[in-house]
């Protein structure tokens, strides 16, 4: 009887292939034949789920942002916005292991899609998705009452949106200095600005 082959789950697995090569050697070392080493496939078998280099590094860059998609979707909210927002920001930032790997090659990518066009329209996609996400944070608390009179929510979302995206930076490159627990406390204190006096 024929091996029956999952063959999304075999392009995840490639795609994490993927991932592990650009952590562990650079963008510049993520050929097909070395990612199809890694994955334990020849380089035919690689081209039967993927044509070419550029698809290949499209469903690798998609798959980072499905599973912190995954993971905000899967998240129970107790309806109180100042524990919430927190929690579900935790969700993008590079605060344990599998976080760190997704930021670290979403970095790579990122970097890739400013000379590779085939990644610019899903990059773009991300960018729009991740700054409605701040929008809406900012205006949940205007419309609830917890936010500072006058704030104005694209400015606010943007300077949100900007230092978070700071801190996943500075998570990345220094670990040892900006960890989990500051990271959490640096977003509290943003937060608590934005907001009337009162304890989160």
């Amino acid at each position: 009887m024929p091996k029956i082959v999952d063959h999304d789950l075999q392009k995840e697995k490639v795609a994490e292939a993927s991932w592990r090569v650009i952590r562990q050697h650079g963008m510049e070392q993520a050929s097909v034949r070395n990612i199809a080493e890694e994955a334990g496939l020849s380089v035919g078998s690689l081209r039967h789920y993927f044509a070419t280099q550029s698809e290949l590094y499209a469903y690798s860059m998609k798959l980072v942002s499905e599973r912190v998609n995954n993971r905000v979707k899967s998240m129970v909210f107790s309806g109180e916005l100042l524990k919430d927002i927190p929690v579900l920001i935790q969700q993008i930032l590079p605060l344990n292991e599998d976080t760190k790997q997704e930021m670290e090659v979403w970095f790579a990518f990122v970097v890739k899609s400013m000379s590779d066009s085939s990644l610019e329209a899903l990059r773009n996609q991300v960018d729009d998705d991740m700054r409605h996400m701040f929008v809406t944070i900012v205006r949940a608390l205007i419309e609830h009452g917890l936010a500072v009179p006058g704030l104005n929510p694209e400015i606010e979302a943007e300077r949100f949106y900007a230092l978070i995206d700071g801190l996943a930076i500075h998570a990345v490159l220094r670990p040892d200095f900006v960890t989990a627990e500051k990271v959490n406390a640096v977003v509290s204190s943003h937060l608590l600005s934005l907001c009337r006096s009162r304890d989160l």
